[in-house]
């Protein structure tokens, strides 16, 4: 299936029961969730996937359950993060036999590659497989920077097709652009900068809170593009509290809890993390129940 990178991809949560067990029930239920708001596309064994703690073959199943969930509606994207040249072009391979329609790419896990280093680990799996590339740039949380003499140089690999700009700077939308037109697609990996970077001219958004907010995060996005900028806005000023979770290092469990909130999950996490105890945890659903409280009605 031909990926358009437009448009709003949830990157969504690996859903586990309360054995640690992967929960396909559950997992369905997000899913089918998401494609009845209208979402542009899936992405799965991200940052929110818990992609360390997955085997090889829970990647597969998840790959093959939300290709039946979404059932050829929107592409199904598989995250790759490895520390391993060698492990990643076979995680690339994989990807392509179990049916994924792309790949997002982050740079070297545990190893800061420099430059050139991480260039040839891109143009290395873009070598190996077919399957259209987002790279995911996100020097805060991964500490390698993908900058712009990098990318074009990538620019050379015609499967390197996008990028997850979650370098937290709004102004690189515009660079971006500005070197390199409509070579890449941009779609913002922060949830709290996403309306100003789509109004900046970025053309989609791989999004957190979606996991539990499926259907406003996508009136934000339609709203934004459509122009009626004032209406989304009042969205998402709402969204911000809740969207403010995406950028801490619990992400994770904070998502997951609000996913529980709002019906679409549960709690679980794989060790080591942990689920929220104590009076971080109340706080965080003081903030998810005064959202829920004032929830915006949608009229699109």
């Amino acid at each position: 299936m031909a990926i358009i990178w437009k448009g709003v991809f949830p990157a969504v949560t690996t859903k586990f029961t309360n054995a640690g067990e992967l929960d396909l029930h559950m997992f369905v239920k997000s899913i089918q969730a998401q494609v009845d708001a209208g979402v542009h596309g899936i992405v799965l064994g991200g940052t929110l996937g818990e992609a360390s703690v997955l085997t090889p073959a829970e990647k597969e199943t998840l790959v093959k359950t939300t290709l039946q969930v979404v059932d050829g509606k929107i592409p199904v994207v598989l995250n790759i993060a490895e520390g391993s040249t060698t492990v990643a072009v076979e995680q690339a391979l994989n990807a392509e036999k179990w049916g994924a329609a792309g790949l997002m790419l982050l740079p070297p896990m545990r190893y800061k590659a420099d430059d050139r280093e991480t260039v040839v680990y891109f143009k290395t799996i873009a070598a190996a497989t077919p399957l259209p590339i987002m790279i995911y740039n996100n020097p805060v949380d991964y500490k390698i920077e993908v900058t712009l003499d990098m990318f074009a140089q990538l620019a050379e690999c015609a499967t390197i097709q996008a990028v997850k700009e979650s370098t937290r700077d709004v102004t690189n939308v515009s660079r971006m652009i500005n070197r390199f037109g409509t070579r890449f697609n941009i779609l913002c990996g922060v949830d709290t900068i996403a309306m100003e970077e789509l109004l900046l001219g970025a053309d989609g958004w791989v999004a957190g809170l979606v996991c539990a907010f499926p259907k406003e995060t996508v009136a934000i996005y339609n709203l934004a593009k459509a122009g009626r900028i004032q209406e989304a806005a009042v969205i998402y000023r709402w969204f911000i509290p809740l969207l403010e979770l995406d950028i801490h290092p619990k992400l994770v469990q904070y998502i997951k809890l609000c996913e529980t909130e709002a019906g679409l999950g549960t709690e679980h996490v794989r060790a080591p993390r942990l689920t929220l105890i104590g009076e971080e945890r109340e706080r965080i659903l003081g903030i998810i129940h005064a959202a829920l409280k004032n929830r915006p009605q949608l009229s699109l």
